[in-house]
């Protein structure tokens, strides 16, 4: 059988489409490689036989193209099918898709394969697919921004990773995420990041965020990054560097309260600036810090002294009327009275001696809120019994203040005026001011905090028909003596009620009786003076600053401080506002700059501890109690005082460890009371009394003021000048022959009883003196006055025993020495037989007796010592004997030599 030639070309499709996967070689096509050949037998034909030949078998395929990084292989010639594998390696990244021609060739004629038919050409396109290998990158280290704190942004910056994988599904980023917790931003998938919330700047300054991102493969950025995100205050006009809190350390002079301070604008162009400083100091004292010494001091240290009453002093025993009225105690010791609308009190009677007729003064401080429509009286002169009448009284009434002056009966029945009314808002603010009134009928002039006020009504009245009935002095209320009740109460607070002869005309005067002790206070600097103008309210707690130059105003602001000079002022918080005012060029647009607040804190003072010392137990004879001098109680008093502190110190051993050391040390200050009271029974003013040198007071601008309980002293004055009138304080009695002792007891205080010193207490002791000869005759008559009393030793450190008299007449040698002889013959004695008798009689004994001549000093065993000429002896009564509480003294004389006993 002959071969048959080979006649016809294989066939292939045209077109070819493969995919492969990066980092593999077998490629998938559509429609997959078959050559055909005509040459070849039907496979599928069965009505002839199937015989195979080499020419109908595919030998190969030849790929066309330059560096095609695939092959195509036969797997079967006789079906022609094939397939396409990559040679080496493929990436994605590097190319992503191939296309090249594929050609099929048979196996051609005879053993050699001559006159072999190729097949056409066909394109194969190959797409390599990707595997996700790479992780999202960050284009940035890190991102930025600024925001502007009240605001919500749509975005506030964009962040963007990439990745390097080719694929759409791997190179695509398709989430973001904040990995920071808490933080109030969030990020979308395309990078932008925005906050949740307005932000604050005063919260948090600068937010720092970590942030990655992730593909749609779902991996993770290989590295996370940062985001920062400043938060910007926005431009608000307003008062910028300043403390809110400021503390004031007292006695350390003015404090700048705003040195760094500085107005920012936004630069909007100002035209001018005005700021008011406010100091709030209604809630300390009356007001404000002010010496809490009395009324009476205060007026006296201000220039007003000469006859001045105190209404509502301080409660004591001198002055006891004001004993029940409630008080505040909250404001270190500044005597507020309380009246509720019950209460009320009678002023003792002849206190006040002022006469109508003539100028007086009446001043007060109220506090006044705004009260029913009922009279409330603050002080009123009334009919003691049967008839209401008011002679005169100052009340308050809607809101006004009026003074009644009802005069006496005189020759012309004609109308004069009667009361004079004042509107004032003051009247019923709930704030402390300060009254005075001048009354000069018939005028009468109104001084109100420093500033003068005019009557805007006066009405006229007849004067009073003439009657024997005695008036009554009230506060808080008026007497009715027809009815024997109080009306018109009071509700309010009233301090400092004082009367006073003569008019008070000198303002300076009336403004250093309300003048605070705290305040504001500036130094203008030279170079911004003329720029800006500055304004005080009267009492200092208030300034206005104007001006239009804002670096000149910027200063004054700087130099404004607050000074306390008070030595113990008044600790506890003052708060600060600021009001601001700006004009500008652009009225429409004009800034608005908000209150500015804050509070001076003033430290508890050091508090000085007053000490009194000296001799507190001392003896004088009897004949020096009666003497016209009297005993001086004080003769060796001192006043100090101290306070102690806290300092550090480095230890020994290591200067950086510090240890607190407490310091004591002593300071100078004033005392407005010192007081002297019996201890014991009162004083009777028939045989005894104190007594001080009133020449001495007034020189030292001091008062005092007695009673069977003591004396006081009174006056706003130095420790030193206290002491010189203290020593001067004497003690007199007339009667001695049953007194043996006095005890005494001396106070002193600063600040109205704020500050109180110890309390210094004296005994004195009384020497009964007798002839010696005459004492050893009643001590043989009288031997219970000797009593057994158990002690170990005496002790006489207690006793100064001074000016014991003695014989004023000397005697000759010879009687002397007789007299002594017996003298001593007869003491020992009696000795022997006392010695006898206490042996049997130990536990008996008169005790009445012996407490009726009884000394304060202690009883042991009486030892006596005498020196002779030639040989010294000694000679003691043993232990069981004692000698108990002489109230005279033994002098003897042996051999011209002293024995004591």
């Amino acid at each position: 059988h002959e071969m048959p030639l080979s006649k016809h070309k294989p066939w292939i499709e045209t077109t070819y489409h493969g995919i492969v996967t990066e980092n593999d070689d077998k490629v998938l096509l559509d429609p997959p490689l078959i050559a055909l050949d005509k040459d070849a037998p039907l496979r599928y034909a069965e009505s002839f036989e199937v015989t195979l030949t080499e020419e109908g078998e595919i030998c190969g395929f030849r790929i066309h193209g330059q560096n095609v990084p695939f092959e195509a292989v036969v797997l079967d010639k006789s079906t022609g099918e094939g397939v396409i594998r990559a040679k080496e390696k493929l990436d994605c990244e590097l190319q992503k898709e191939h296309t090249f021609t594929i050609q099929a060739y048979d196996c051609g004629e005879g053993p050699d394969g001559a006159n072999m038919k190729k097949s056409h050409k066909a394109t194969v396109h190959i797409q390599v697919n990707d595997i996700n290998e790479y992780s999202p990158v960050f284009k940035e280290k890190s991102y930025k921004a600024t925001v502007i704190e009240g605001k919500k942004y749509d975005s506030i910056l964009k962040v963007e990773a990439v990745d390097a994988d080719c694929s759409f599904q791997f190179s695509q980023i398709c989430n973001y995420e904040i990995v920071t917790p808490d933080v109030p931003f969030t990020i979308d998938k395309d990078g932008f990041v925005k906050n949740t919330e307005k932000l604050s700047y005063g919260k948090e300054r600068m937010y720092k965020l970590t942030v990655t991102a992730y593909d749609c493969g779902k991996n993770r950025a290989s590295e996370d990054v940062l985001v920062k995100i400043s938060v910007k205050p926005t431009c608000k006009p307003s008062w910028q560097g300043f403390n809110k809190r400021i503390e004031y350390e007292p006695g350390t002079g003015s404090l700048a309260l705003f040195p760094s301070m500085h107005l920012e604008t936004c630069d909007e162009p100002i035209t001018s600036i005005r700021a008011i400083i406010d100091l709030e100091t209604n809630h300390i004292g009356k007001g404000c810090d002010r010496d809490t010494y009395s009324e009476k001091s205060l007026h006296k240290l201000c220039g007003a002294s000469s006859g001045t009453v105190e209404l509502l002093p301080a409660p004591s025993s001198s002055a006891n009327w004001t004993v029940g009225l409630p008080t505040d105690n909250g404001h270190d010791s500044d005597q507020v009275f309380e009246f509720n609308g019950t209460q009320a009190i009678k002023v003792p009677d002849g206190l006040v001696s002022t006469s109508l007729k003539e100028p007086f003064t009446l001043s007060v401080w109220m506090r006044h809120g705004p009260g029913a429509h009922e009279k409330e009286t603050i002080l009123c002169n009334s009919d003691k019994t049967e008839m209401n009448r008011h002679h005169y009284s100052l009340y308050v009434h809607n809101c006004r203040l009026i003074l009644l002056l009802r005069q006496d009966p005189s020759e012309a029945e004609n109308y004069k005026p009667a009361e004079f009314h004042w509107k004032l808002d003051q009247a019923c603010d709930k704030e402390w001011h300060h009254y005075v009134l001048n009354v000069e009928f018939p005028t009468v002039s109104l001084f109100v905090d420093g500033t003068t006020f005019e009557p805007f009504l006066v009405t006229e009245d007849y004067p009073l028909h003439s009657t024997k009935i005695e008036s009554q002095l009230t506060i808080g209320a008026c007497w009715q003596g027809g009815n024997a009740r109080m009306a018109q109460f009071f509700r309010g607070n009233l301090a400092g009620l004082m009367i006073r002869s003569g008019k008070l005309e000198n303002k300076k005067v009336i403004d250093c009786l309300y003048t605070c002790k705290e305040g504001l206070d500036v130094q203008l600097p030279e170079e911004v003076a003329s720029a800006v103008k500055v304004e005080f309210n009267p009492n200092q707690s208030s300034l206005t600053v104007e001006g239009d130059d804002i670096d000149a105003f910027d200063k004054v602001m700087q130099h404004i401080s607050y000074l306390n000079s008070r030595q113990f002022p008044t600790p506890g918080i003052r708060h600060l506002r600021i009001s601001t005012t700006v004009k500008c060029f652009n009225e429409e647009s004009c800034v608005i700059v908000p209150d500015a607040e804050g509070y001076v804190m003033v430290l508890q003072p050091e508090e000085p501890k007053i000490s009194l010392s000296g001799i507190d137990h001392f003896a004088r004879s009897a004949a020096e109690f009666e003497s016209q001098e009297g005993v001086t109680l004080f003769p060796e008093l001192r006043i100090v005082s101290t306070i102690t502190r806290e300092v550090e110190a480095d230890t020994e051993y290591e200067p950086t460890i510090f240890q607190e050391t407490v310091v004591s040390e002593e300071i100078m200050h004033n005392l407005d009371t010192c007081e002297v009271t019996v201890v014991g029974d009162e004083l009777d003013g028939e045989h005894e009394g104190l007594e001080v040198d009133m020449s001495q007071l007034q020189q030292h601008g001091l008062e005092m003021s007695s009673s069977n309980l003591g004396l006081v002293v009174t006056g706003v004055n130095t420790m030193a000048n206290y002491e010189q009138v203290l020593h001067l304080i004497r003690y007199k009695n007339w009667h001695t022959e049953a007194l043996f002792d006095r005890k005494f007891k001396l106070v002193c205080s600063e600040l109205n009883r704020r500050y109180i010193s110890n309390d210094f207490k004296v005994e004195v002791n009384v020497i009964h003196t007798a002839n010696p000869v005459e004492h050893a005759n009643n001590a043989m008559v009288q031997p219970n006055f000797i009593n057994p009393v158990h002690h170990a030793s005496v002790d006489l450190s207690g006793h100064n025993l001074v000016n014991a008299h003695q014989a004023s007449v000397v005697p000759s040698a010879a009687t002397i020495v007789i007299v002594v002889c017996v003298s001593f013959l007869v003491f020992m004695i009696i000795l022997g037989v006392f010695r006898i008798r206490a042996a049997h009689q130990r536990t008996t004994g008169d005790q009445e007796n012996g407490k009726e001549n009884e000394m304060d000093w202690d009883d042991s065993a009486l030892t006596i010592t005498v020196n002779p000429m030639e040989n010294a002896c000694s000679c003691s009564l043993g232990d069981d004997v004692t000698v108990a509480q002489f109230s005279l003294t033994f002098q003897l004389f042996l051999c011209n030599d002293l024995v004591e006993i």
